[in-house]
């Protein structure tokens, strides 16, 4: 199908108010679509239903899915096109900043007081949008950040939820098991990148916690090099994960319970950083830093991906999600300008509807 019939198709279903989800990987041009035929909210707690998946952050909530038994598939290639990075200015108030702040510094308090290594903590901004268009949504997320995995998400009952992720939650197939550690961030820029103590200790907390949780279900578990890759505008420290899954029932869905959610949008421990984040952000985070993806082959073959980078657009009003890594040697006002600068990722995408 060609992209503009597919845009068509997506918009007739969106103004039926029909559920539907699509995705992009990585550095690719084709999208593929799931078109669900009814209204109904399914959901896919057990993670044994093909289709698309989105799960929330909070392992007590439901997980949600389009199931592709219930939905019409749909494919289409589109341009690639280039956009050039132009900061976006939106307005952030004395209190915003002085709230995250806050937060900053209770979350260092319980880290030296020796509870966690690493917490994860967020925050959300609320920008009303001006001439909102599902068609232009969906163009912008598939084409301004051609290297991250895009997602869009729509139903009646959740709204729309869309992104560009750099990060992989698991990938499996035919036993073959990958994942990967992903923490640290600063701006991108050209020439020699350093990293400080504090994003390299933040990384290997991550990298540590992940291999420990695995070593159950994934034999000869091997961590790559570490490396400095690129998000949007944004850079990261990467080191991929890889292995063999253990050929008994039920181990994808038990991999996923031990490491969702991750040190790199939790803490670690998981339990402590994670009734840290409950208590302690003022609002409920839904599906951000959840994960998005696929499952097919009768839920033998899943790719699934962390929820970063992301926004939930509800009747106009557009909500992004943007937090980070905190720990003992993290500065309050620095964490606001990361959480600051990672809100461009979305931005860049909202630029026609701002």
């Amino acid at each position: 199908m060609n992209f503009e019939n597919f845009l068509i198709r997506l918009s007739q279903h969106y103004e039926k108010q029909l559920p539907f989800a699509l995705f992009s990987q990585p550095d690719q041009n084709e999208v593929k679509a799931y078109l669900q035929e009814t209204s109904e909210l399914h959901l896919n707690n057990k993670l044994n239903q093909d289709g698309f998946v989105m799960a929330p952050f909070n392992p007590q909530e439901e997980t949600v899915c389009i199931p592709a038994s219930e939905s019409t598939t749909l494919t289409a290639v589109f341009e690639k096109e280039t956009f050039p990075f132009h900061r976006v200015e939106i307005e952030e108030t004395e209190q915003d900043e002085e709230t995250h702040k806050k937060l900053v510094d209770r979350t260092i308090a319980f880290i030296k007081e020796g509870h966690s290594k690493k917490i994860v903590i967020s925050r959300r901004k609320k920008i009303q949008l001006h001439d909102f268009s599902i068609r232009e949504l969906i163009a912008q997320i598939l084409k301004v950040h051609p290297l991250a995995y895009r997602y869009l998400w729509y139903h009646p009952q959740t709204g729309i939820w869309c992104g560009a992720t750099p990060e992989t939650l698991v990938s499996v197939k035919e036993n073959n098991f990958k994942t990967m550690a992903l923490a640290g961030t600063q701006p991108y820029k050209t020439g020699e990148i350093t990293w400080r103590k504090k994003e390299r200790d933040e990384q290997h907390f991550v990298t540590e916690a992940i291999v420990e949780d695995l070593k159950p279900y994934v034999e000869d578990v091997q961590v790559g090099e570490l490396e400095t890759i690129r998000a949007g505008s944004l850079l990261h420290l990467k080191s991929d994960i890889w292995g063999k899954m253990k050929d008994t029932p039920g181990t994808l869905s038990k991999i996923i319970s031990k490491m969702h959610p991750t040190p790199a949008v939790c803490g670690t421990p998981q339990d402590i950083s994670l009734d840290f984040i409950v208590k302690e952000e003022a609002d409920s985070r839904e599906f951000y830093t959840g994960y998005v993806g696929i499952m097919e082959d009768q839920a033998q073959s899943a790719q699934f991906m962390v929820n970063l980078r992301s926004m939930k657009i509800d009747n106009g009003m557009v909500t992004i999600y943007i937090g980070g890594g905190i720990t003992a040697d993290s500065d309050a006002a620095e964490e606001w300008t990361e959480t600051h600068n990672k809100m461009q990722t979305m931005l860049q995408v909202l630029k026609p509807m701002l």
